[in-house]
């Protein structure tokens, strides 16, 4: 295999093992989308990472810190107690390139040995107080009781802004911003000022609730109520200290996505269709547009203090674990912001595989290696420590995008991409900086084609590998310490799905070609670890499932509530979209239903003896090497 200037790989070894080589019209089109055929990129920045209190030896210039200090390097040599962050070095020699200096701590933090928890999609874990949609006071109430319960954390998908209009985009992995929140997450009737509309803000709430009569999630009607809501206590509202603190915080970031939000309604939710003079963030006539519609700008930064300080209130019982999406909407306020960033003409996407023969295009920009890493790296900084606020761990979807990305240009067909190249080294030595900052652990999804090194090299720097049941040869006993281990994903049968055979008649219905041998050897296999009947009871074969997946030594396991209330089908059936109601699915009797399972109490009671498992190991002065290590 051999990469060009521009990162692209001339080919790829595919899920079957099988060499696949990459044609020139596929190569030719990423680099026109990279903006530099004629030429390879040219180096206006370098970036050096360097772990804490290892040696490092710089020409003569000036180091300035991340926090405005300075240091004069005569010697060229970096002082042994520089602080982890992101400082800039100027050289001497104005003919060099200036550096961004990445000083890492090398290593995520780890959580505690034998952690588990419920795994989510927030939206559906809605309750009677709800208004159609899971929210951030249901967060916190399912958080409560798995404290209760023994449980040390709940991970949830990407709850990451949409447009703010109608429709709403369905699929959290599809944000139009990775850096703020969505207001549909919103309880109401804790926004300061809410008991002030009274009787209004009751007849809102009534047709909210009545939403919750549809197993379909309607965002749509969810907007509307929550929205003339939110207006209406905005309107009296007195500005706070602490939104104003907030605003500061946040910065020229919240200004932008504001502005987005307030040129979104006026002239739809993708930026690429604006009058030309809109599409620069940076621009003056956006700057015209903020100053003529300033409560409007307001109204939606006060929209994001909400949500900040409500997630705050859910995280305070026990570990919030976010779900950072792999990319945005391409005519989103992220892409806005950073559309010279972003190549424009590509999406990312997997190559074919066992379970999506025809390989799978997500309509995501890829950032341009090149003009990240100029860039400072600065997007990817914003992102992750966006995403880690008030969380107590990360799950980096595809984390193999750190490492490459499958490009597919414009027309070509998922079939027809190509690999490009990042510096996972960088990217990495940030993730460790942004978690230490937090106090989260790691995990990376790295599920699907994965290269040769890379969970070695997400191993050193304490990443967890996520293993499932469903993928994984071995039983769960034998899985890698540094992992979270799980039965399924939003995207895979649950297992009432896969035991019942109900997904898979879901796919033939869908004519979506499923591979019949994988998932009956899926079914076989639980079959045989759980020593189950062909006809075992459904309670009994998800309890058993459970019981296999708490002998795992992972650092952590997740439950899905999906499995604690039997349901049959997925969150998502990768390759539809209209075809299912993908991202919409409530669970059946919500939250009042999941702490009444007598299903819930025995997969609770299996886990609970991994707690037990890890105590004996702890009383016996077992310790990790990794944990040593740090």
């Amino acid at each position: 295999m051999a990469t060009d200037a521009w990162g692209i790989d001339d080919g790829y070894e595919d899920a079957a093992g099988q060499w696949q080589d990459v044609s020139k019209e596929t190569i030719s089109a990423i680099r026109a989308a990279m903006v530099s055929e004629a030429q390879p990129p040219t180096v206006c920045r370098e970036v050096r990472v360097v772990r804490k209190r290892q040696s490092m030896v710089l020409p003569p210039g000036k180091l300035t810190l991340e926090d405005g200090g300075s240091i004069d390097l005569v010697g060229g040599k970096l002082p042994p107690d520089l602080p982890s962050g992101y400082h800039d070095f100027q050289p001497q020699d104005e003919r060099q390139p200036p550096v961004r200096l990445i000083v890492t701590p090398g290593r995520c933090p780890l959580p505690p040995k034998g952690l588990w928890g419920w795994a989510t999609q927030l939206y559906a874990a809605r309750s009677q107080q709800s208004w159609g949609f899971g929210d951030l006071a249901d967060l916190r109430r399912l958080a409560e009781w798995s404290k209760t319960q023994g449980a040390g954390l709940v991970l949830i998908n990407p709850i990451s802004a949409a447009a703010p209009i109608i429709p709403q985009q369905p699929s959290p992995y599809y944000p139009s911003s990775r850096r703020f929140l969505n207001p549909l997450y919103l309880r109401i009737e804790e926004v300061p000022g809410a008991n002030r509309l009274g009787a209004e803000l009751e007849t809102l709430a009534v047709a909210g609730r009545a939403l919750n009569d549809k197993r379909v999630i309607d965002r749509d009607s969810v907007f509307h109520l929550k929205m003339e809501a939110l207006e209406k206590i905005w309107r009296g509202t007195k500005i706070d200290a602490a939104f104003d603190r907030f605003c500061a915080e946040r910065g020229r970031e919240l200004e932008q996505f504001a502005a987005y939000c307030v040129l979104a309604e006026h002239h739809g939710a993708d930026w690429r269709t604006w009058p030309a003079k809109l599409q620069d963030a940076g621009g003056p006539a956006v700057e015209a547009v903020v100053a003529s519609n300033r409560d409007r700008h307001r109204f939606h930064q006060w929209l994001q203090w909400l949500l900040d300080e409500q997630l705050a209130r859910a995280a305070g019982d026990v570990a919030i674990v976010q779900d950072l999406a792999i990319g945005v909407d391409p005519g989103g306020a992220d892409a806005w912001v950073w559309r010279d960033l972003y190549a424009q003409g590509c999406s990312v996407g997997a190559p074919p595989d066992l379970y999506n023969r025809q390989g799978q295009d997500w309509g995501l920009p890829p950032f341009i290696p090149h003009k990240l890493r100029a860039a400072g790296y600065g997007p990817f900084i914003q992102t992750l420590r966006a995403t880690l606020r008030h969380a107590g761990g990360l799950r980096i979807d595809h984390v193999m995008g750190l490492f490459r990305l499958y490009w597919i240009p414009q027309g070509f067909g998922a079939a027809r991409g190509a690999f490009v190249r990042y510096r996972a080294d960088e990217m990495l030595a940030i993730a460790a900086i942004e978690s230490h900052r937090a106090g989260a652990f790691v995990v990376g999804e790295d599920l699907g084609t994965v290269e040769e090194g890379v969970r070695e090299t997400l191993a050193d720097h304490q990443v967890l590998s996520y293993r499932l049941f469903w993928f994984e040869d071995e039983p769960p006993s034998s899985y890698p310490e540094l992992s979270m281990a799980a039965v399924t994903t939003h995207d895979l049968p649950t297992i009432a799905g896969m035991w019942s055979g109900h997904d898979l008649a879901a796919q033939r219905s869908l004519s979506l070609n499923p591979n019949e041998k994988a998932l009956n050897d899926i079914r076989n296999k639980l079959a045989s670890l759980g020593h189950l009947d062909p006809h075992a009871r459904m309670d009994d074969v998800i309890e058993r499932a459970y019981l296999l997946l708490s002998d795992a030594a992972s650092y952590v396991a997740t439950v899905s509530l999906d499995d604690v209330l039997a349901v049959t089908e997925r969150p998502n059936m990768p390759c539809t979209t209209n075809e299912c109601p993908n991202w919409s699915l409530a669970l059946p009797g919500g939250l009042e239903a999941i702490e009444k399972s007598p299903l819930a109490k025995r997969i609770v009671a299996a886990m609970r003896k991994r707690n037990r498992k890890q105590g004996r190991l702890k009383r016996h002065g077992s310790r990790s090497r990794v944990q040593e290590k740090t």
